[in-house]
């Protein structure tokens, strides 16, 4: 493509993926709804219900106030550090080891993985990532020259990560693992026995566990892992803290249905957060502030804690309905937090092309497999027992923010898959 640029671009943005959601919603552009047939999206990770009055209204009211649009300090409001850790008590246990100095609070999820990663590794390091992989993880790792290395996983297996194939990885340049859990794209949710497992690897090795629980609201099991207990027993030393090695990413995106007000956050060591605040100061010099005062605001946390269950039942069973109205042949592999991973049953027709049909002809908007992988995957897959034709056939189905309805509409429109798009199922 010809470009009116006179200079050059970084080697790093120009080896990078363009953004997979813009790119999946151009397909749907050419698709003339109707209002009986409406555009039907499930491809981004968003809420499918608004923020809660009582949030909204702490927002109105913070907005509003002129000191909250002064900064901050870079790792955010004392307040919200200090009402976040005692939250956390309620997902983790009421014993876990964290204070408000385990605490940043960042522009975003995405935002505490960059200033994270930033930290960890030069150019030319690598950290270890499961495939399939969230797409914007191994961007910013492209962005920064920092190798990512492909942890391949199985769908007989639900899409769970192995210690052992991951310990295979692990070389002198190895600076840390990566996972996401309930994990995006596939929604698999990693026990507190596999994360524990995961821990105990990166401790044995003196590399970082990075992990990722933007989705750890929407699960059954609570709590999510023990690593935050003083008295887990998971990892073999006794004298083994989290902080020695465990980097925790959340979004509050999710949780509180605000993703545009961009708010994230890392636990981590103090010892870590030192040079993370030079990270954050370059990138963000603080987090939004009137969000941060509103979350803050005395007693609300415990308040929307009831909001966020309700959520997650809500999810649950929209979860159940797609399982349900789901048609023959469509394979669930995995399904959690937001998402479902779903194998389509045209054998020979990879899911990126038929994402693309799937939106331009039926109305249906979902992210193929070929968004969360490299485009070389071949050889490492058959060495696991998988072949290429099978795992390109794969496709992620965001189920929280559509509705009921919407759930019951997308499954009715894969049924039309055979005879409006002219495939034949396997």
């Amino acid at each position: 493509m010809s470009s009116s640029l006179s200079f050059r671009l970084s080697r790093g943005v120009l080896s990078t993926i363009s953004p997979p959601i813009p790119h999946a919603k151009s397909w749907g552009v050419g698709y003339k709804p109707t209002k009986t047939r409406p555009l039907l999206d499930m491809s981004q990770g968003v809420p499918g219900t608004p923020p809660s009055k009582v949030l909204l209204d702490a927002l109105s009211q913070s907005s509003s106030s002129p000191g909250s649009s002064g900064y901050c300090h870079v790792l955010g409001e004392h307040t919200l550090r200090s009402a976040f850790a005692e939250e956390m008590k309620t997902v983790y246990g009421p014993d876990i080891d964290v204070t408000q100095d385990d605490i940043a609070i960042t522009a975003g999820c995405n935002m505490a993985f960059v200033a994270t990663v930033m930290c960890l590794a030069d150019p030319g390091d690598e950290i270890i990532l499961p495939v399939p992989w969230y797409f914007n993880h191994q961007m910013s790792l492209n962005l920064l020259s920092i190798k990512t290395v492909p942890l391949y996983t199985r769908a007989i297996e639900g899409f769970l990560p192995s210690t052992i194939d991951c310990e295979k990885l692990i070389n002198p340049r190895t600076k840390a693992i990566a996972l996401v859990t309930p994990n995006n794209p596939t929604g698999a949710i990693y026990s507190p026995d596999l994360v524990s497992k995961f821990a105990e690897l990166a401790q044995k090795h003196k590399i970082a566990l990075v992990l990722d629980e933007t989705y750890r609201d929407f699960v059954d099991i609570m709590p999510p892992h023990t690593l935050f207990s003083p008295f887990q027993t998971e990892v073999s030393k006794s004298s083994w803290s989290w902080r020695f090695n465990v980097i925790h990413l959340f979004s509050f995106s999710k949780s509180y249905s605000f993703p545009g007000h961009r708010l994230g956050l890392i636990a981590a060591s103090p010892d870590l957060l030192k040079h993370v605040t030079t990270t954050l100061d370059c990138l963000q010099i603080c987090a939004p502030r009137p969000p941060q005062l509103a979350l803050a605001s005395p007693g609300l946390l415990p308040i929307l804690r009831q909001s966020i269950q309700a959520s997650a039942q809500s999810l649950e069973i929209r979860h159940n309905i797609f399982r349900t109205h789901l048609p023959p042949g469509w394979t669930i592999g995995s399904q959690g937090g937001y998402f479902a991973f779903v194998r389509h049953p045209f054998v020979g027709i990879p899911a990126i092309t038929l994402c693309q049909r799937l939106a331009e002809e039926l109305g249906v908007l979902a992210l193929p497999m070929q968004f969360f992988c490299d485009d070389s995957v071949g050889s490492e897959l058959e060495s696991l027992g998988q072949s290429k034709m099978d795992w390109e056939r794969w496709i992620r189905f965001s189920v929280a923010n559509v509705s009921d309805d919407m759930v019951k509409q997308v499954c009715g429109r894969l049924h039309e898959c055979e005879q409006h798009l002219g495939l034949t199922a396997e």
